[in-house]
């Protein structure tokens, strides 16, 4: 692979993925004995140095057919009757691959091959460089790529509200979005991916997968890691040199789909908060998110 490929992306080493179903079964097991017990309390957050944290690194052999749905979730079930692992952890885990995963199949094979073709919200920004070096102030987004890069893997918080949430305020084009996971996710599979990506982190498809926009400012961002110190942006600031992009692109993106999403039932409040701002401040975030593209287009961002 080095040799046919040497300025290919990513890091062959350290290699610990499985190769054979035996290799996997192990990894399964431990997964089941040392992971799964804090797997609940920790699914959903974002910690600066831990790209796996308490998640599993199943779904590559599991989308491979190394490991098969079923057997997983019995043994997720056989921890929580033993009482090795806690119904909040066995419950996420479970309803991740039986609940989720089978709806995404679901939705993949009902709507393609048209699926890949729809762009419910006109997005056309195409994707910069960064995505693929790494290179970026932000340190939630650099942290995240560099994971991505150095191990093929990011768990699905940091693919949804980071790379995937950037993706959808900044206006970037669907199918090179879905493009770039398929490329770099050990896991990547098509039929996985790609309602995933297009319908849940991007709704390109109009609301088919997700009843709203997983569209989220720094706020959330700070809340859920610890990405945000020590960053060159300030995730309490809007606008301003320090102000962190994702604050004026979620209030840009709004304004930009209001007629779309303020019918929406989940997000009146979402636009009363922008009605109170005035025009002059409305005026200033707008201003901003075009000097936050400008810069991502320069590779300055």
């Amino acid at each position: 692979m080095r040799r046919r490929f040497p300025d290919g992306y990513g890091q062959l080493e350290p290699f610990h993925f499985a190769v054979t179903r035996r290799q996997a079964l192990k990894e399964l097991d431990h997964f089941i004995a040392h992971i799964l017990p804090g797997f609940g309390d920790h699914q959903d957050a974002m910690v600066r140095g831990e790209p796996y944290l308490r998640h599993s690194l199943l779904s590559a052999y599991l989308n491979a057919g190394l490991l098969y749905p079923l057997e997983i979730c019995r043994r997720a079930e056989a921890a929580w009757r033993a009482g090795a692992a806690p119904l909040n952890a066995v419950e996420g885990f479970v309803r991740q691959i039986l609940g989720w995963r089978e709806f995404v199949r679901g939705i993949y094979w009902r709507f393609m091959p048209g699926y890949l073709e729809r762009n419910a919200l006109d997005a056309h920004e195409p994707l910069p460089w960064l995505y693929w070096s790494g290179e970026t102030a932000m340190a939630c987004m650099g942290e995240v790529l560099a994971h991505t890069r150095e191990h093929a893997y990011s768990h699905h918080i940091q693919r949804l509200m980071i790379t995937g949430n950037f993706a959808l305020l900044a206006g970037l084009d669907p199918r090179a979005v879905h493009a770039w996971y398929l490329a770099v996710y050990a896991d990547a599979y098509e039929w996985v991916e790609a309602p995933n990506t297009l319908g849940m982190a991007l709704h390109a498809d109009g609301g088919l997968l997700a009843s709203k926009p997983y569209a989220a400012s720094g706020a959330y961002i700070r809340r859920m890691s610890n990405y945000c110190g020590g960053c060159a942006y300030d995730p309490t600031v809007s606008v301003g040199e320090r102000s962190c992009p994702f604050n004026a692109l979620y209030w840009d993106f709004m304004a930009r789909h209001r007629e779309r999403f303020s019918r929406n039932a989940r997000m009146p409040y979402v636009y009363s908060t922008w009605d109170k701002m005035g025009e002059a401040r409305q005026a200033a975030l707008r201003e901003q998110a075009e000097a936050h593209l400008t810069a991502m287009r320069a590779g300055r961002l």
